[in-house]
């Protein structure tokens, strides 16, 4: 029989305080962020911690380390190398559901491994469903894996959750506040692959799980996204009877050679090439991204065209073109996250004022597609590279964000929009991996504090110009940052108030006899993902951690083993769209609630059967 301390005023407060967070959540009545904000202040005002404590997540080493961490994510991610793996996963998939599902879902772990899962479920949003689109495979089917193993993935280090990022602060916290019961032992830190073997398992099983099952708990939802338009709501209202989607269209070996000018497609048939894909000498396409009207069109090409469907049916019938069911060789150039339709307005003291586009080489000077020009409430598509420009005349135009961002800088056109994505430095990639091996370096070989081997890896891609110091500001999830720093000190307060020891021995007393080791870890991972279903990953993490670790002491297990329990469930949160992942993915997918309960409830048991099967094999936790 456990001895059950006597509840105290201090104790009651914090639990107060815990069940007014966890209405907070439930009910969303006000922001996370702003959750971590009153208990910054409310706590020290209530009188249970000293405001020092109430201030000190700000300075801990989880909150620095997850800034940084989101740094150097978006220093990859502005080099290109994400998009790297990209086109290897499209490049290995072939035609294969279970292929596809496996390579996109295990990269997504990957990367998930060392930059926040919903930024790497994001990344790979698009080309999944280019991939999805391509090869006539529901993108439901690839979602839900995907989204699941991006999530597990942050289980594979110590810095790929925020949980996780959270577990040597919070054990070292309450390992000083505990030396009399643990027998003064020195507190030993996890390293920043010690929770590996268990990430690459959940990982694993989770790919076997949708291999094996995917047929029963995947739905198979078909987004009618064939006639999408590519134009916006606003530019569909001005344009989009004319311009509407993206088609290709085979040139048959019959064809004559012919000058694209001479064809004239534009003038007879309200629609502009965008690209011409050519087969090279050796296996490979080449293609044309912005072609000019002396390029050639020859039999064996793939013409790439925007127009609507009237119109494109009349031009493949008349030029005997054969009208393409898929865009197998335009989808990367048609991904958001390359190129952009946008309208863009001359200016009065343009220099393209009283010229023409042919006059000054528009498509060759600037790398972009003249689709239409708006003028006086008409739309014109006929001859508008003959056309003479006038200040306010508005174009539409098609192009790599990329030229996008430098034709801003022109001062010539002023776009109605902003442009999506940032200008994209490949030649920096190089820079951006040295960075993030050099934290890693710091981190596992020389024994650096983790945070500040983080920040050095942060650090570095400020001067190497990777990021400028404003863009890594701007990158930086500070409604994270601050729901974290806020819930710090409520985990302290659970702690200092003796609130913590109380319910952990309120529970032994309950399970007297019954709460073995092996029951206890089965206990806190169940009770951890029922939390984190409810309220943040972070919030739970910071409030089940000391709970474990006292009731890990009240049945001789080893505390740390509690604490990594927590920190890993943590990340058990498949049966709602409740988490950030599950959240994304919910519209691109077609999902429903019932969806998610479908797949994800026996992803849960399956999570919680995993990971305590490798604590007892390979962790030695014992029964």
């Amino acid at each position: 029989m456990v001895l059950i301390p006597e509840i105290t005023s201090d104790m009651m407060i914090v639990f107060g305080f815990l069940i007014f967070v966890t209405l907070l959540f439930v009910f969303e009545v006000v922001r996370v962020d702003m959750v971590g904000l009153l208990m910054m202040i409310l706590l020290p005002l209530s009188g249970v911690i000293e405001p020092s404590m109430a201030i000190s997540g700000l300075s801990s080493n989880a909150v620095v380390s997850i800034i940084a961490v989101i740094i150097i994510g978006d220093g990859l991610d502005k080099t290109g190398v994400m998009n790297i793996f990209a086109r290897h996963i499209i490049r290995l998939a072939g035609k294969s559901e279970v292929r596809i599902m496996t390579l996109i879902s295990g990269t997504v772990a990957f990367i998930s491994s060392f930059m926040q899962n919903i930024g790497a479920a994001a990344l790979f949003l698009p080309a999944t469903n280019r991939i999805c689109r391509q090869l006539n495979v529901p993108v439901s089917r690839i979602l839900i894996p995907m989204g699941f193993c991006a999530v597990i993935g942050g289980c594979i280090t110590l810095v790929g959750s925020s949980p996780l990022i959270l577990l040597n602060d919070l054990m070292a916290s309450w390992w000083s506040n505990n030396l009399n019961i643990i027998g003064n032992k020195p507190f030993e830190a996890f390293g920043l692959f010690s929770v590996t073997p268990i990430g690459i398992a959940l990982v694993t099983s989770a790919m076997v799980y949708f291999v094996l099952f995917r047929k029963i708990v995947l739905p198979a939802v078909t987004l009618q996204a064939e006639d999408h338009c590519l134009l916006d709501q606003d530019l569909e209202c001005t344009y989009g009877l004319e311009i509407h989607n993206a088609y290709e269209l085979n040139v048959p070996a019959g064809f004559v050679t012919r000058r694209l000018d001479e064809l004239e497609i534009r003038p007879k048939f309200h629609s502009t090439v965008i690209c011409i894909c050519k087969q090279g000498r050796g296996e490979g396409w080449y293609k044309v991204n912005v072609p000019s009207r002396s390029d050639i069109i020859e039999p064996g090409d793939i013409v790439g065209v925007i127009s609507n469907r009237e119109h494109i049916h009349r031009l493949a019938e008349t030029l005997e073109w054969e009208l393409c069911d898929e865009l197998d060789h335009m989808s990367e150039i048609l991904s958001p996250d390359n190129t952009e339709i946008t309208e863009a307005i001359v200016t009065p003291r343009s220099e393209l004022v009283g010229k023409t586009l042919h006059q000054i080489y528009f498509r060759k000077r600037y790398q972009v597609n003249p689709l239409a020009l708006y003028r006086r409430n008409q739309v014109f598509l006929e001859d508008i590279s003959e056309t003479k420009i006038q200040p306010g005349d508005a174009f539409l135009l098609f192009g790599e964000l990329e030229k996008f961002h430098l034709l801003q800088h022109k001062k010539d056109l002023a776009f109605t929009e902003h442009i999506q994505g940032e200008l994209m430095h490949p030649e920096k990639a190089g820079l951006a991996v040295g960075c993030l091996v050099l934290a890693l370096v710091l981190a596992l070989g020389l024994n650096v504090q983790l945070s500040i081997a983080l920040l050095t890896g942060a650090v570095g891609m400020i001067l190497t110009r990777v990021l400028t110091l404003d863009e890594a500001y701007q990158g930086v999830d500070w409604m994270t940052v601050f729901l974290l720093a806020g819930l710090i000190p409520l985990g302290l307060a659970f702690e200092r108030t003796g609130a913590a020891h109380y319910l952990s021995a309120s529970i032994a007393n309950l399970m007297q006899g019954a709460l073995t080791p092996l029951v206890l870890f089965l206990l806190i991972g169940c009770l951890t993902s029922f939390f984190t279903l409810v309220i943040s990953n972070v919030g739970a993490t910071v409030l089940m951690i000391p709970l474990a670790m006292n009731m890990a002491v009240q049945c001789n297990a080893d505390p740390r083993m509690a604490a990594l329990m927590v920190a890993v469930a943590a990340s058990n949160t498949f049966v709602l769209p409740t988490h950030q992942v599950n959240a994304l993915i919910m519209r691109p997918g077609g999902y429903k609630v019932i969806d998610y309960v479908r797949a994800g409830a026996g992803m849960t048991v399956l999570f919680l059967g995993v990971v305590m099967f490798i604590l007892y094999f390979f962790y030695g936790i014992t029964g």
